[in-house]
């Protein structure tokens, strides 16, 4: 414990920098920490562990935390809940551009849930950006708010849940919920998904607020047009479009169509047969409108 570095209530995001810039480790206690400055990870190998999901909001607008370009990092057990003002996202990995290979000391995020809402009016354009390569990411929850009281579409804003621009990212157990564009977007070569859990928005108004273009809604995961090679495993998407049943999403998920992009048992589902997903992968699988039955595509292409 002499590495660490235990965070406390009332420690300010100064107070938590500082201690970063002197090396420590984080160990933070149970809690609701507002900062308002980014909390920067700069040091390769540093552990930022929470206990009892401390909960991280950012004051201003703010970015949360940003972890650089390094060997190592590991994130395990925290919250990020979004602030009333928006912020371009909540925690990123890596700068932009960012190249280095870190494959034999991969930073990691474990266990890191991210909210938008649902506590109070909380705005993100995106909850967790990857721009380094080899990141793990083993267990995270994204959810943005759209049912249950107080919450609305124009309210509780997130766009992307996840974007990966690193190459050979892997996620195991990612769960992203109910955001407003790409809830994961991946622009990196040789990533890997197993296990994906989605709900589309319950909330969209009507179809013309939930359009891509000229296309209805958005899939929950795109990979990138010029992504040349990716596996997924064991996906699942569910639309409940419970504010306007009349809603349809064209696609659950967006793919290049190469060789080397590769789907392995995939599938949609109507929960109550409130609303439509039009096909499963592309214009791949049949429409899932009805009560709770699913559309299977085994694999793709």
């Amino acid at each position: 414990m002499s590495t660490f570095y235990v965070v406390k209530s009332g420690d300010t995001a100064a107070t938590i920098n500082n201690a970063l810039n002197d090396g420590c480790n984080l160990f933070f206690t149970p809690g609701v920490y507002h900062v308002n400055q980014t909390l920067n990870v700069t040091k390769a190998d540093t552990i930022v562990l929470g206990v009892g999901f401390p909960t991280l909001i950012p004051d201003g607008g703010v970015n949360t935390m940003n972890v650089a370009d390094v060997d190592g990092v590991r994130l395990d057990g925290l919250l990020f809940d979004a602030g009333t003002t928006n912020s371009a996202a909540l925690l990123t990995i890596g700068q932009a551009g960012s190249s280095a290979n870190h494959a034999s000391d991969p930073t990691s995020v474990q266990d890191v849930f991210f909210r938008i809402g649902g506590d109070m009016a909380g705005k993100a354009t995106a909850s967790l950006v990857v721009n380094s390569n080899n990141v793990l990411i083993d267990h995270i929850w994204a959810w943005r708010a759209d049912h249950g009281s107080g919450v609305g579409w124009t309210s509780h804003t997130a766009d992307n849940g996840l974007i990966v621009n690193g190459n050979n990212v892997e996620a195991n157990g990612l769960f992203v919920e109910h955001y407003q564009k790409y809830e994961v977007t991946w622009n990196g070569n040789g990533g890997e998904i197993i296990f994906f859990q989605n709900e589309n928005p319950y909330d969209p108004p009507n179809q013309a607020a939930w359009m891509n273009g000229s296309t209805n809604g958005y899939a929950a995961i795109k990979v990138a047009n010029n992504v040349t090679s990716f596996q997924g495993y064991g996906w699942g998407s569910y639309c409940y479009f419970n504010v306007n049943p009349a809603v349809s999403n064209y696609h659950a998920y967006e793919v290049p169509n190469t060789a080397g992009v590769q789907l392995h048992d995939v599938l949609t589902v109507s929960l109550g047969g409130v609303g439509t997903i039009t096909h499963v992968v592309n214009d791949t699988g049949a429409a899932t409108a009805s009560n709770t039955t699913p559309t299977n595509v085994v694999s793709y292409p």
